[in-house]
């Protein structure tokens, strides 16, 4: 993050959190609250951010900023709203089956990729290696040690999220690839993008 502005850096970090408050991001940025408000002021006449009021178990209520949807374009989607209309005219062709189809062979590449880098590491080495490769391609990705040969994989963006929303088939999918490339069945996917959720979220065991 050195190299983003303050700006990009408020985004960055409310993608990720999906709400702080003033507080809370000038922690993270160490500046001040008064440099925080002004950034703050400008992301909102931009429309790229908003505030909600939460309640505290004591005291007053906090403001909390999330990014709106204009914020949320400015992070990678892969062209995804064209790639939508193309599988629906398949679709429409060639039936669901063909979809279902598209997204195995595309599983079977991705495995075939990921699978070169990830060859012959230790499994700490294989999450290390999976982090990286999807933050390469757009999702925002983090891993956290949970537990005894347990990690937590967070995607924090989803390039491909409208695809996904429309053909679940995707998620699957994904699911399926990490426990092939991971040599591991015990991978859970705890929440997602496409059912609501603010992230997508694996828990992974080895």
């Amino acid at each position: 993050m050195e190299k983003m502005s303050t700006k990009d850096k408020i985004l960055y970090l409310l993608k990720r959190q999906s709400r702080l408050s003033v507080g809370e991001l000038t922690k993270c940025l160490h500046i001040t609250d008064m440099a925080v408000r002004k950034h703050l002021s400008i992301l909102e006449k931009e429309k790229l951010i908003y505030s909600v009021e939460v309640k505290q178990p004591i005291g007053r209520p906090i403001q909390k900023y999330i990014l709106t949807k204009n914020a949320e374009l400015l992070f990678p989607k892969s062209y995804e709203s064209l790639a939508v209309e193309f599988l629906k005219d398949i679709e429409a062709m060639y039936g669901e089956e063909s979809i279902e189809q598209l997204f195995q062979n595309r599983e079977k590449r991705l495995t075939n990729e990921y699978n070169v880098r990830l060859e012959n590491k230790s499994p700490i080495e294989k999450i290390k290696e999976l982090k990286t490769i999807q933050n390469e391609k757009g999702y925002m990705a983090d891993v956290a040690k949970i537990g005894t040969n347990k990690y937590e994989l967070i995607e924090y963006n989803c390039p491909i999220l409208a695809v996904a929303s429309k053909y679940k088939v995707a998620c699957h999918c994904e699911t399926s690839l990490f426990q092939k490339v991971l040599q591991t069945e015990d991978v859970k996917r705890t929440s997602c993008k496409t059912e609501g959720n603010d992230h997508c979220r694996f828990l992974i065991g080895f």
